[in-house]
C-alpha cells in the first residue's frame, strides 16, 4: 500500500526530524491513526517530497525522521483547466476529480450563460472550497504538487488571452471538426514550457461571441465523444485523453 501524505511548510520539510502539528498534524494522530515506525511521505506542495518514519505520535503532532528526500518535477506540458462555473457543489467535485487524474491548473469561469454567479462573499468562499478541494484531493492521490487554482475569470477575453498564451488552445464543443483522441499535437509542447490551455464550457453552452473570441486566438474546437457530459465531469474525462496522448500517464 502507498504511503500516506500529509502536507507541510516548506521551511518545516527542511527540517529532520519533521514535526508535523496544526490540522495535519491533528488528521495523522487521531484520523488515520498513524502509529510509530509506520512510512508517510511528507510533501510541501510545490514538487518536494520526504520519505520518513514515524519515531513519535501526540495527541495532534506527529514526528517523522527522514529517509529521503526527492524533488520532483513539474509534468510536460503543463495543463491548464479553464471550468465554467457549474451549479451547485459539482464545481468542487470537478476540482477533486481533476485534481486526482493529474491537472495542473484550474481558472474558474463566470461564462455568459453560467446559472451559477460569484459575486462578493459568495465568490470568496467558492474560491476557498474549490482551493480546499484540490488540496484534500493532491494528497489522496499522492502527489507532491497541488494544483494552482487561479482567480475566477469574468470575461471571456480573459479566457482568449490565456489561450493566446498556450502552446495549444482547446475549446471543447459537441460540433468539434475533429475528436480530441486524433487532435494533431504540436512538437513544442514537449518542449520546455509547453503548455496546454483546455476551456470547458457551462451546461448552457457558449455563446457565439465567447467562440469567436476563442478562435481569433487560435484555439481549436474538439469533440470529445458521441456522449454529451455535464459540464462538471467533461474536463476530467479531456484531461484523461490529454494525459495519455502527452505521454504524461
Amino acid at each position: 500500500m502507498t504511503a500516506p501524505v500529509f502536507l507541510v511548510d516548506p521551511a518545516d520539510l527542511d527540517t529532520d526530524p519533521v514535526l508535523v502539528t496544526g490540522a495535519e498534524g491533528r488528521h495523522a494522530a487521531t484520523v488515520r491513526r498513524i502509529g510509530v515506525g509506520e512510512t508517510v511521505h511528507l510533501v510541501d506542495g510545490a514538487g518536494n517530497r520526504a520519505h520518513c518514519v514515524v519515531t513519535a505520535v501526540g495527541r495532534d503532532t506527529v514526528t517523522c525522521a527522514v529517509r529521503e528526500r526527492v524533488h520532483e518535477e513539474a509534468p510536460v506540458p503543463r495543463i491548464t483547466v479553464v471550468q465554467a462555473l457549474p451549479k451547485g457543489d459539482r464545481g468542487e467535485l470537478a476540482v477533486e476529480v481533476m485534481t486526482e487524474a493529474g491537472v495542473d491548473a484550474v481558472v474558474p469561469w463566470q461564462a455568459e450563460r453560467c446559472v451559477t454567479r460569484w459575486r462578493g462573499d459568495r465568490a470568496a468562499k467558492a474560491l476557498a472550497k474549490w482551493r480546499s478541494a484540490a488540496r484534500a484531493a493532491a494528497k489522496q492521490a499522492r502527489r507532491s504538487r497541488i494544483p494552482e487554482i487561479a482567480e475566477p475569470a469574468g470575461r471571456a477575453e480573459e479566457v482568449a488571452e490565456l489561450l493566446a498564451s498556450a502552446s495549444l488552445g482547446i475549446v471543447l464543443h459537441e460540433e468539434g471538426a475533429v475528436r480530441l483522441s486524433e487532435l494533431e499535437l504540436p512538437e513544442k509542447l514537449s518542449a520546455p514550457g509547453g503548455h496546454v490551455v483546455l476551456v470547458v464550457g457551462p451546461e448552457g453552452g457558449f455563446t457565439d461571441a465567447e467562440l469567436a473570441a476563442f478562435e481569433a486566438v487560435g484555439a481549436v474546437r474538439a469533440l470529445l465523444g458521441p456522449t454529451v457530459l455535464r459540464t462538471s465531469t467533461a474536463g476530467v474525462a479531456a484531461l484523461a485523453v490529454l494525459q495519455a496522448r502527452c505521454d504524461r500517464w
